[in-house]
């Protein structure tokens, strides 16, 4: 599935950047030939992959939780290691699988809590792999994260795929908390403009950079400089001149600088901006 060579190791960034949505539970296991367990939070291996974004310009990461396992698993991360901040969040593919949504919704709520959760994420709505019968139990659990965000102050990250208008009308009907991001961007001009409409943020990941995604270039054309956020969503998606090679934080760095060319933007005060953004939407590490 990956290249079995690490990837090339970027120039540093003249200015720290944030990867604003990562797996760090996944980096090192996911695609493997054999089945390999997730490793511990104080795993010497996660530890050298901070070290290595840091090294890159990539000196904060956010960790997040995809259901109560991970969302653990980063809440104990971020309590660990300065670098890091977590998300918690039943991810919407996971929604309809889980036998009892309520006892998981409030084993996240109870995460949530916890003082280095900063978010409530990656929840949302994917119609790309769920179909309709699962969609009930996506929206429920959609709705029920965009509550926990609103009552505990958090940040709201968002997972949409192939369910753009029902994302916003849900936020619109329920009311959205006072920070959204749209993680991973999937949308196009127009869904970019109706999102910095709404003042949510745009986080786009390393598909960004690839030949089809003129969309996503398109979209990040039209996003005001001050909600646009970088992430690498590793291990997937990474980003050119990386792409088949196992994605990890540092290569955030290479999805900066190419937005930074595609806006014509200097590096270093893009950069600046990024950070700045990235404070805005999750706080201060």
């Amino acid at each position: 599935m990956y290249r079995s060579e690490p990837a090339p190791q970027p120039e540093p960034l003249p200015f720290p950047i944030a990867d604003s949505h990562t797996h760090l539970d996944l980096v090192d296991t996911f695609g493997s030939e054999e089945e390999l367990p997730v490793p511990s939070p104080d795993a010497p291996e996660v530890r050298a992959r901070l070290d290595e974004a840091e090294a890159a310009g990539v000196a904060r990461v956010v960790q997040v939780g995809t259901d109560v396992a991970s969302s653990r698993w980063a809440a104990a991360l971020a309590a660990a290691d300065p670098r890091v901040l977590a998300a918690a969040a039943l991810h919407p593919n996971d929604a309809p699988r889980e036998a009892d949504l309520d006892a998981s919704l409030a084993a996240i709520d109870a995460v949530a809590a916890l003082p280095r959760v900063s978010a409530l994420g990656e929840t949302g709505l994917d119609y790309f792999r769920t179909d309709e019968a699962g969609r009930a139990a996506q929206q429920r659990s959609f709705r029920a994260h965009i509550e926990i965000a609103k009552a505990r102050d958090k940040t709201l990250v968002i997972h949409d795929r192939d369910a753009h208008e029902d994302v916003l009308s849900i936020l619109d009907a329920d009311g959205a908390p006072e920070r959204v991001v749209l993680h991973c961007f999937s949308g196009d001009f127009a869904f970019a403009k109706e999102c910095a409409r709404r003042g949510f943020f745009m986080s786009f990941a390393g598909n960004v950079t690839f030949k089809n995604a003129q969309n996503l270039r398109d979209a990040a054309s039209v996003a005001p400089a001050e909600l646009v956020l970088v992430e690498t969503d590793a291990p997937f998606m990474a980003p050119i001149p990386v792409r088949g090679y196992r994605n990890h934080p540092a290569l955030t760095n290479y999805t900066a600088r190419f937005l930074a060319e595609h806006l014509e933007r200097d590096l270093e005060a893009w950069c600046e901006r990024l950070w700045a953004n990235t404070e805005a939407a999750f706080g201060s590490w």
